[in-house]
């Protein structure tokens, strides 16, 4: 499935972010006779004649053609639109990513057990014919608070949960392969936790991380399409 590529936020990444893309090196040669379109262009000829124009005369077609126009990325080199990628580790591998989550699922799941244990928290607590509601939305409230905290947290510090350190993965801005700002990665966290703590469990977490083993070109989760990040490898 193709995904559209997101436009920047319009955070410049702090010079010292040890993840952050480097600016790719001068593209041109500084010669009289380079083009904008990077290529080169035939010295006037004899006589003081001129050149006949390119494309005929007519401007030159948008890069990518189609009703779909040119790219939000910018102009990268040779004046054709930069891959938002370039500069940055591999993609990470889907199935170390749901490894990787599910550590982190279990080491966050003791912790709102021992949680809801301690204030007498069960969901779908049972007396009767009668079923305390209440307990269930406070349990689910709970997991949603550590969940969103543990995710948001971690991540705008490194990129990383304990889960991806140990697998060697880390969640980077898509427009400059910086560590995502608190923001981004509340953005994303909300995406991925509050479904899965009110409503759909498992089955959202299975949809919104399994996309990105469909999704081209980037491996994006349906969290990381909605803050504009993808995961990749740090080794």
């Amino acid at each position: 499935m193709s995904s559209e590529p997101p436009p920047g936020s319009g955070e410049q990444p702090p010079e010292d972010d040890p993840f952050r893309k480097r600016p790719p090196s001068d593209q041109g040669s500084g010669s009289p006779y380079d083009t904008p379109y990077g290529g080169a262009q035939q010295p006037p000829p004899p006589g003081g004649g001129q050149q006949p124009p390119p494309y005929g005369g007519q401007q030159p077609p948008p890069y990518g053609g189609g009703p779909y126009g040119g790219s939000p990325y910018g102009a990268g080199a040779g004046g054709y639109p930069a891959d938002p990628l370039a500069g940055m580790p591999p993609l990470a591998d889907s199935g170390k990513r749901t490894i990787a989550r599910i550590f982190d699922l279990i080491l966050v799941g003791i912790v709102v057990w021992l949680l809801t244990w301690a204030f007498g928290v069960r969901e779908y607590t049972v007396d009767g014919d009668r079923i305390e509601v209440s307990k269930s939305i406070a349990q689910s409230l709970i997991a949603a608070v550590l969940y969103i905290a543990y995710d948001t947290v971690m991540m705008s510090r490194s990129g990383q949960t304990l889960g991806k350190k140990l697998f060697n993965l880390r969640v980077a801005n898509l427009d400059n392969g910086a560590t995502p700002s608190v923001q981004t990665m509340l953005v994303r966290s909300l995406v991925l936790w509050v479904p899965f703590a009110f409503c759909c469990a498992c089955i959202w977490t299975a949809i919104c991380g399994g996309w990105s083993y469909f999704d081209k070109p980037y491996k994006q989760g349906l969290h990381d399409k909605a803050a504009k990040t993808v995961v990749v490898s740090t080794r």
